[in-house]
């Protein structure tokens, strides 16, 4: 780990250390995980790991997640609601992430009172403030903190302070809820969240590491990483019946690869 990186993680361990017992809204990626994984070392036993599985959190998701909290040492519990129960959020509007963020927050902040818990933070860094970050206001609104923000720490910093803590989520791809992968303006559905948790699993398994399968009306449109499109080119006519057996009534491959926001784009918002 490089000097400005030790620094970093010292200083968010002090700050952790000085307050009492924490709750750590826990998704299983490298952000949450070096926020747990300091968390642990600086208040032992008093820091708590929660798991919001909703209906958006792929399985695997959060099997990565209990088996990442074991890996650190970090106790962790699993809370479960539905975000499908609030029609705002069945409808998908642009300020989606707003809604989900706001009821995840809720059920972190509610949860951690009944432990006892005055404090609450997520994995937010430097590199995720942005215009298009409503989901940002909804973390700010609940009262929760966000140590490697509040630090400075960069992605690139978040995967060089996990790599040196030795987690194996360091170089983990950067993931997001599965809804993501629906436009705003469709409404997102329990059987568009599973038909694509199951496309993607088909990918996953074939060995490809950044995976999006954006569910546009009825058809998907796949994206891999930029170093991945040619491998899926090459298997493209195979996969496609699988993807049709799913329930999609079409399949495209996207040649320029993962981008961000690509749901909203292949629909024209």
């Amino acid at each position: 780990m490089n000097e400005h990186a030790l620094r970093l993680r010292r200083g968010i361990e002090q700050d952790l250390a000085a307050g009492g017992p924490l709750l750590v809204a826990f998704s299983g990626g490298v952000d949450s995980a070096v926020v747990a994984a300091l968390a642990a070392r600086a208040l032992g036993g008093r820091a708590l790991a929660v798991t919001a599985a909703a209906e958006t959190l792929a399985g695997a998701e959060l099997d990565q997640a209990r088996a990442l909290a074991i890996e650190i040492g970090i106790a962790h519990e699993v809370v479960t609601y539905s975000e499908l129960d609030d029609p705002e959020y069945v409808a998908n509007p642009a300020w989606r992430c707003y809604v989900c963020q706001g009821m995840r927050m809720r059920t972190m902040v509610r949860l951690a009172r009944e432990r006892g818990i005055s404090r609450v933070c997520d994995g937010t860094n430097a590199s995720d403030p942005g215009p298009a970050r409503p989901g940002l206001r909804a973390v700010r609104e609940q009262g929760v903190e966000s140590p490697l923000l509040a630090h400075g720490v960069t992605k690139e910093l978040v995967r060089e302070i996990a790599r040196g803590l030795g987690l194996s989520a360091w170089d983990r791809p950067a993931n997001a809820c599965l809804s993501s992968r629906i436009p705003h303006g469709q409404a997102v559905t329990l059987a568009k969240l599973r038909r694509v948790e199951r496309a993607e699993s088909l990918l996953l398994a074939r060995g490809f590491r950044v995976v999006r399968v954006r569910h546009d009306e009825a058809s998907a449109r796949v994206e891999v990483g930029g170093d991945e499109v040619s491998r899926l080119a090459s298997i493209w006519r195979e996969l496609v019946p699988d993807l049709l057996a799913l329930g999609f009534r079409g399949a495209t491959l996207e040649p320029a690869g993962y981008r961000s926001g690509g749901a909203d784009r292949l629909a024209g918002a």
